[in-house]
């Protein structure tokens, strides 16, 4: 017979479960409360003596409760908060198979997919998967199965908290490192996300590629498109992160495709230019009139392609024989938005000052006076510019075949 202090252990552990089992929700949301409040951060073996050997029992009464009212959303974060305990627990193994055994994985990710849940049990839900996917390759391997990668890519795209977005990054970055047999999927997952409606979520998977690039090693070639289009944006910490991905994506086999690319946007299509006609405005809504979004592109593809051209002569070449010198001058008579003349001044610039035969071939499509104009403050060129000049740089005609020769 053991000792009086296991008696009473016991006997505690006993009349906890029966109080759970014959409690109403009320009592079973205190007994969440007071489990949270006296095992943060306990050890597998602190779970398993605190009750007497029969944590998983308890364990299973949770997992049990959860599965019957995550959709009615009864104590959930409580719930979930007291199965992180175990799921996060060194040494506890154990509670990590009966929960997977019992399809929590599957409660979770339906959890953080329901319309009707709030953010922070969304939350929470996420940190327990990110308890599991810890837990090493196959317990990962299990979560993609679940269609886990889907599930959690969405989750980011809708959630209205930042902390949600972070904790849905955070485990798609997981589900993606030591993970050979799903990476390319998570891959394809954050390539999906580029066009959603969320800036944030934009953000998120432009700087999560730029981690998930080097891993899966080859580029998939449909992320040019949605990757050009993040050029569109106003948001400027957007942009920085679609414009550092280009950069890093000129290693890979989709730098033509880029480069071709962004030439092509410093020449938006007709029908990107014909705004809606103003009558379909309400006149009783207060409007601020916001650039074309083609305009924002045009702008952001002529400062990328500068500061591609600076960090590679090979890959400033390339796009000398993509006919950018044509297309920064076309761009340059933009009367239409300041922002992109001045920073397709600012990379032919560079391009003239580098490549004698641009400044050659620029000189003579912009005489004299609009040249040593450029050349003396490209900056400020769209300010000092008439409608003829304009109309000169956007009817230029240079074309330049072939470049060798660089200016040191």
């Amino acid at each position: 017979m053991g000792s009086s202090k296991q008696q009473s252990a016991i006997s505690k552990v006993t009349n906890l479960l029966q109080e759970w089992d014959k409690g109403s929700k009320v009592v079973r949301a205190k007994i969440l409360i007071d489990f949270i409040r006296q095992n943060q951060n306990k050890t597998g073996p602190e779970l398993e003596q605190e009750f007497a050997q029969a944590a998983s029992l308890f364990l299973t009464r949770l997992t049990a409760w959860l599965r019957l009212t995550y959709m009615i959303g009864t104590s959930l974060n409580e719930q979930l908060r007291a199965i992180s305990i175990f799921l996060s627990a060194s040494s506890g193994h154990k509670f990590m198979a009966e929960f997977i055994e019992v399809g929590g994985v599957l409660t979770l990710l339906e959890i953080i997919g329901l319309k009707q849940a709030k953010e922070d049990d969304k939350l929470e839900s996420l940190k327990c998967l990110q308890c599991v996917a810890n837990a090493g390759r196959k317990y990962k391997e299990l979560i993609c199965e679940s269609y886990g990668i889907r599930a959690v890519a969405e989750c980011l795209a809708k959630a209205k908290s930042e902390e949600t977005q972070d904790a849905c990054r955070n485990l798609l970055l997981m589900l993606a490192q030591g993970n050979f047999k799903f990476e390319v999927q998570v891959y394809k997952g954050l390539i999906a996300l580029l066009p959603c409606t969320s800036p944030k979520a934009q953000q998120m998977a432009a700087q999560s590629l730029r981690v998930v690039q080097p891993i899966v090693k080859s580029a998939n070639p449909s992320i040019v498109e949605p990757l050009l289009n993040l050029l569109k944006t106003l948001h400027l910490e957007v942009q920085y992160e679609a414009i550092e991905l280009i950069k890093e994506l000129m290693d890979y086999e989709v730098s033509d495709s880029l480069l071709k690319g962004l030439v092509l946007l410093l020449r938006p299509a007709k029908e990107d230019l014909i705004r809606k006609p103003e009558i379909l405005d309400d006149p009783d809504v207060p409007r601020i009139n916001a650039p074309l979004p083609v305009f924002v592109q045009q702008a952001a593809a002529a400062k990328t392609i500068g500061i591609l051209a600076r960090e590679s002569n090979e890959i400033a070449e390339n796009l000398i024989q993509l006919r950018v010198t044509h297309n920064l001058l076309y761009t340059m008579g933009n009367m239409d938005y300041a922002d992109s003349q001045r920073q397709a001044s600012i990379s032919l610039e560079y391009f003239c000052r580098t490549f004698p035969i641009v400044d050659e071939h620029v000189h003579e499509a912009m005489g004299d006076n609009l040249y040593d104009l450029f050349m003396s403050n490209p900056e400020a060129l769209y300010m000092h510019m008439n409608h003829i000049q304009a109309d000169i740089l956007v009817s230029n005609k240079v074309n330049i075949p072939k470049t060798v020769e660089t200016v040191d």
